[in-house]
């Protein structure tokens, strides 16, 4: 066994480098050192014997986050193949003690605070570019270059990753690696990294400690580009004067789960490494490693119904074997064998060879930590919550269907929003492929580290999830800047199920919307509150109190929108319009709401029927179509949804549309009004499609605009008819050719154009509900339709076949 003779074993490594981490291994066997030194913040060394916990799985990361401040924080991210993780590993096993000499968290959290927080401690064979510093170099490029290559990357793989330890001396790599560091050293100093100087001076203190307590046993493992300094002789005086003055900021310290992905990533992290998980392979890969990865490749790929034979496989490890010898590389590398995929298994496609990188190359391994972990008390009831709503954090995305009828999806959207809530954003809200129903939600999820800082921060508002969401919506609604970020708060809080928090909301709504006059602002806030009705029923929730402050805004919309239509120019014209029509969505379902809440507007005694909010709106409609100082686009729309609603007659909309398009009107305001009537996504193309004479007054007027004023309205136009979908620009291209007076020209009410008959033919529109019923999903069995089911579900699907009868009719 050898023995320490000249001083202590400084152990240079790259960063997160398999090879580095081999060697370590070998080097601590052969030098059983009393103590091992590693690069790391000296406040984690409570946390080292949690490395030998059966839980913990690496990538993790030593968390470090400033207590007043979480969301100042460090990274010090390990994988199972770092020299770092490696030497823990070893000394917890062979029962000797492992401690941190960088500079402690504390000093490197407050230092620079005006500065982005540091996301890691700077790894020095990697540095990190700073734009308002020195030039930095790159070690690893520099080295690379000396020997002709031309990618670092290349040059590390033949000199250390593809380095056999059989029979070889376990302290040869190091003190080349030393020899050339210190030739680096000596041509340029620090570099530009004038941070390392401080750091150095607390790692030589650390050492000399160490000494003082073990003699010269002691292995120290570290950044390369930190041994010169290392070994450099100074005086202690010397170092502590380097460290005198520094600033300081408590900061609590733990572990956190990391992800193969995050490594991959250079942003911030100087040691981000381009292949993590093909790193992870040559560590663990006892033999063989290039076949071993062919194999995992073909399994990947068949696992996405590639045709992968193990043919392939031999044939990719021979090609990547043939480019490695032709490129003079001991081994194939990650290129070699990259190319020989694309090539044999990939036929040349970079489609599958875009998923091999990404699975394999990168991966998407997520670690674990166990719950003996120190934790702020939100981070350990959210880990209670996953466990028992099963929700397990996972880095690769996948999406989430819930059904909210039932407890355990209910429960699972609620934490979910929650957490949306606080700022933790673990999972998005996406549209839902297999049911536009109420009771549904899709969720992607995805767990990243940052994550974990973004809980510790939420820590400030609460101990439990609900607590700190509670709290947070009610400090939201406070500092709300607008009428319309109350409203949607007030929709979230719904979603989120804070009931303690909706009351203080509501309070801020009203006083909100009862001193806001703009009219535009109200309309925005409308969608999101009524919206918010909706969930009363499937979520349980009481949205009383929500009906008669949505009213109250509804009935001040009312009045204010038509003084303040008049007199708009051509943008804010645009924007009233989509008020216009948001407003419309909110009012219908508004008027379904009021007439069975306790806060809902009663039916007035006026006109020949009961009209409710609706009629109100239906009045407002009548307003805005009539008033000539109302934009053409305002105009036009109103008379879009009046017919739409049932409230005007075909009759009618044509001869308002007839007046338009006049030659008394201007071409820009009739254009305008077009794109109002027709425009966008209202279905307009249909409509000309279906009624002949709007299309015969359109192509009527288009063919009358002057020439002088034709290239004005032209954008307008190809605007308002680009919208349409490709097969209703061809039928209304086929109407149009043939002319009036030609087959298939004549109005609806005849039977001149196919498909089309004067009246309802009832047997022909009973008989595609089977299919309608199959495409909509209402046959499908679900927990909704088992006797549990409730008498809103029973409602929710007799209005759903209503509608399907309307739809085929």
């Amino acid at each position: 066994m050898t023995v320490f003779t000249a001083g202590p074993l400084l152990l240079g490594v790259r960063h997160h480098g398999p090879g580095s981490a081999r060697a370590v291994r070998a080097a601590l066997e052969a030098a059983a050192p009393r103590v091992v030194l590693i690069e790391g913040p000296p406040e984690a060394d409570a946390l080292i014997p949690l490395a030998a916990d059966k839980e913990m799985r690496p990538p993790v990361a030593l968390l470090a986050h400033v207590v007043d401040e979480p969301g100042r924080s460090a990274f010090w991210p390990l994988a199972e193949f770092s020299p770092e993780w490696v030497a823990i590993q070893w000394a917890l096993d062979h029962g000797l003690p492992a401690r941190f000499i960088d500079l402690p968290a504390t000093h490197t959290l407050a230092w620079g605070k005006e500065e982005p927080p540091p996301e890691s401690d700077l790894p020095a064979d990697e540095p990190d570019l700073s734009a308002d510093e020195a030039v930095r170099i790159d070690p690893l490029g520099v080295l690379a270059e000396t020997a002709g290559y031309d990618d670092p990357e290349r040059w590390w793989e033949d000199v250390v990753e593809h380095r056999s330890g059989a029979g070889s001396d376990p302290f040869a790599p190091f003190a080349v690696l030393e020899e050339a560091m210190g030739a680096l050293r000596e041509a340029y100093g620090v570099g530009g990294h004038d941070r390392d100087l401080v750091r150095e001076a607390h790692m030589r203190l650390q050492l000399r400690a160490a000494q003082r307590e073990f003699g010269d046993e002691v292995a120290v493992v570290c950044g390369a580009w930190h041994v010169p300094a290392l070994r450099q002789k100074t005086t202690a005086g010397a170092d502590r004067a380097l460290l005198k003055g520094l600033p300081k900021a408590k900061a609590d310290m733990t572990w956190v789960p990391w992800t193969h992905r995050r490594l991959a990533r250079i942003s911030g992290y100087g040691a981000g490494i381009d292949s993590p998980g093909w790193y992870g392979h040559l560590f663990a890969a006892p033999d063989r490693p290039v076949e071993r990865w062919m194999t995992k490749v073909a399994r990947l790929l068949r696992d996405e119904d590639r045709m992968v034979s193990s043919a392939h496989v031999i044939e990719a490890v021979r090609l990547a074997d043939t480019l490695a010898a032709m490129r003079g590389r001991p081994l194939p590398g990650l290129t070699e064998t990259t190319d020989a995929v694309r090539a044999v298994m990939c036929e040349g496609s970079d489609v599958p060879l875009a998923l091999v990188r990404d699975r394999l190359v990168v991966g998407d391994v997520l670690g674990e930590v166990p719950e003996s972990a120190p934790a702020v008390p939100l981070q350990r009831d959210l880990a209670r919550l996953q466990r028992r709503l099963r929700l397990k954090p996972e880095a690769l995305e996948r999406e989430l269907e819930l059904d909210l009828r039932k407890e355990t999806d209910a429960e699972r959207s609620r934490l979910l929003h929650r957490l949306r809530l606080l700022g933790v954003e673990w999972g998005e809200p996406s549209a839902s492929r297999s049911s536009t129903g109420t009771f549904r939600e899709t969720w992607r999820l995805r767990w990243e580290p940052e994550l974990s800082v973004r809980v510790a921060e939420a820590g400030v508002w609460g101990t439990t999830v609900l607590a700190a969401a509670t709290a947070k919506a009610e400090s939201d609604a406070v500092a709300a800047p607008s009428l319309a970020d109350v409203t949607a708060l007030a929709e979230r809080c719904l979603l989120a199920e804070l009931p303690d928090a909706l009351p203080v909301v509501m309070r801020v709504l009203a006083d909100r919307a009862a001193l806001d006059a703009d009219v535009g602002h109200l309309a925005q806030a409308l969608p999101a509150l009524v919206r918010s009705l909706r969930y009363g029923d499937v979520r349980g929730t009481d949205t009383h109190a929500l009906t008669g402050v949505a009213v109250g805004l509804a009935e001040r919309i009312f009045v204010g929108l038509p003084p303040a239509c008049a007199a708009l120019d051509s943008e804010a014209a645009e924007d009233m319009r989509r008020h216009v029509d948001a407003v419309q969505g909110a009012v219908g379902l508004l008027g379904e709401t009021s007439r069975t809440s306790p806060g809902g507007v009663q039916p007035s005694g006026d006109g020949p029927a009961p009209r409710g909010i609706r009629g109100r709106w239906h009045s407002v409609l009548r307003v805005l179509a009539g008033r000539d100082t109302v934009p053409g686009v305002i105009r036009g729309r109103a008379v879009r949804l009046l017919l739409d609603e049932g409230e005007l007659a075909q009759d009618e909309a044509a001869r308002l549309m007839g007046l338009v398009l006049s030659p008394g009107t201007a071409p820009g305001d009739a254009a305008a009004w077009i794109e109002g009537f027709v425009g966008g996504g209202s279905g307009g193309g249909m409509l000309l499609v279906h009624d002949e004479r709007l299309l015969g007054l359109v192509d009527a007027w288009l063919t009358g605009v002057p020439a002088e004023a034709f290239t004005d309205v032209l954008p307008l136009l190809r605007r308002t008819f680009s919208a349409y979908e490709a097969g209703v620009r061809r039928t209304l291209g086929e109407l149009v050719r043939r002319g009036p007076g030609a087959p298939g020209r004549t109005a609806v009410a005849t039977s001149g154009i196919p498909g089309f008959a004067p009246d309802l033919d009832p047997e022909r529109a009973d008989a595609v509900l089977p299919v309608l019923s199959l495409l909509l999903g209402l046959d499908e069995s679900d927990d909704g339709d088992s006797e549990d089911s409730d008498a809103d579900e029973n409602n929710a699907e007799n209005n759903a076949d209503n509608n399907l009868v309307e739809v085929a009719r």
